[in-house]
């Protein structure tokens, strides 16, 4: 896709949770330079901090330190109305529970344009009709969210995210409890999306080999730094092999996959 610019970028990046008291810096000086259209897989062993990055790049905590700038204005200048028309989210955290059905889930994916009524407008209707289309759950539509497996809620808060139309799509862990099945389906949609609508789509997970077989790029993140890079190029150079320190699996490049060591 010619022209691509860069749609997010931090400078010097410190993560963490701030007391009164004192900081908890969970990770320093990350760099990011994303530029549009891509897959990024967030990868890193449990508790490195990838959920406590992407929750700062997308506002829902505050930095500590650094600067993160979004198609060239600092983050902290933008308004919550104005960030969730340029990022949608979807974090770990179950929705609660309610009688909403999967239309009504989706259109909440229009918030951000709608009047203070939440009246839908016919462009509204038309993204959200758009987003059904383009998840395939146009047999869940009518369905009460809270009888959805976890493999279709999924979908449907990938669809709440294209309704909201923003150029970045952030996912926490969103095959976490899936079967590996749905965890392919999600991928590839995912892909889809990415190359029908040109989206920049960010995922942190743990199914690395789907990472590596369908990511343009890859953030890693260890106890030491943080890196990132097109798929090939950390491949290539083994910075794979820094995700784990483990004497029982490693990173073989030749066959582009994690093996135990012998």
């Amino acid at each position: 896709m010619p022209g691509k610019h860069s749609i997010l970028t931090a400078t010097d990046l410190t993560i963490g949770y701030a007391s009164k008291k004192k900081q908890q810096v969970i990770a320093n000086e990350i760099t990011i330079d994303l530029k549009q259209g891509k897959l990024v897989a967030l990868l890193g062993k449990n508790g490195i901090g990838k959920s406590t990055l992407l929750r700062t790049l997308s506002k829902v905590q505050p930095k500590l330190a650094g600067e993160i700038v979004l198609n060239g204005i600092a983050l902290e200048q933008l308004s919550a109305k104005a960030l969730s028309q340029q990022i949608s989210v979807v974090l770990t955290e179950r929705i609660p529970e309610s009688n909403l059905t999967v239309y009504e889930l989706i259109a909440l994916g229009r918030q951000p344009y709608t009047n203070w009524m939440g009246t839908l407008t016919e462009k509204d209707k038309e993204q959200i009709v758009m987003a059904i289309a383009n998840t395939n759950i146009n047999d869940l539509v009518h369905q009460r969210c809270d009888q959805l497996s976890d493999g279709q809620l999924q979908k449907v808060m990938i669809a709440r995210a294209l309704a909201q139309n923003t150029e970045i799509i952030i996912l926490d862990e969103p095959t976490a409890h899936l079967d590996i099945h749905h965890k392919i389906e999600v991928f590839n949609l995912l892909k889809n999306l990415v190359e029908k609508f040109g989206k920049t789509i960010i995922i942190s997970t743990h199914e690395i080999q789907l990472a590596l077989q369908l990511a343009n790029e890859l953030w890693l993140m260890n106890d030491l730094e943080f890196v990132s890079g097109s798929t090939e190029q950390l491949i290539a150079a083994d910075r794979l092999s820094s995700l784990f320190d483990s004497q029982f699996v490693k990173f073989d490049v030749k066959s582009k996959q994690f093996i135990r060591r012998t």
